[in-house]
């Protein structure tokens, strides 16, 4: 059995399993995103609380710009998924557009936006980005 910093023992698999939830890819479902890993996270803490109160918040934060993202560049449903690792969290977001996210230059004098995809490589353990033919899974591994 493992222990945690709090001296709790862990039991390896009392996590609750992974989630899965798909949206039609609306405006409003960047917020549905968002409180539907909140309540997962919920639910995770029960049995493995998390590290450090900013990883909760970090979690919270990759799934909203990965959403927000989704709902800009690649029209029509995604799915969020969230599970989690030996280490961590796992997140997937599935969308319906091959295309790859590329870094944009920030440049608050031109106007918002460009920062989403380096904030989540600066939350992330590793980020990746799986193409399939009709769209891509963006993975992001994150510490909990």
């Amino acid at each position: 059995m493992e222990s945690d910093p709090n001296g709790d023992e862990k039991v390896p698999g009392d996590e609750p399993p992974g989630l899965t939830s798909t949206f039609p890819g609306q405006l409003r479902n960047v917020t549905d995103a968002r409180l539907v890993a909140d309540d997962y996270l919920c639910e995770l803490a029960r049995t493995s609380p998390p590290g450090a109160a900013e990883h909760w918040d970090d979690i919270l934060l990759v799934v909203t710009e990965l959403a927000a993202n989704t709902v800009q560049y690649a029209p029509g449903p995604f799915e969020l998924r969230i599970r989690p690792t030996f280490d961590g969290v796992h997140v997937t977001l599935r969308d319906s557009s091959p295309t790859p996210p590329a870094p944009r230059r920030v440049d608050p004098a031109h106007g918002a936006g460009g920062i989403g995809w380096h904030l989540v490589h600066a939350l992330c353990h590793q980020v990746s980005v799986v193409v399939r033919p009709d769209g891509k899974d963006v993975h992001a591994f994150l510490p909990w």
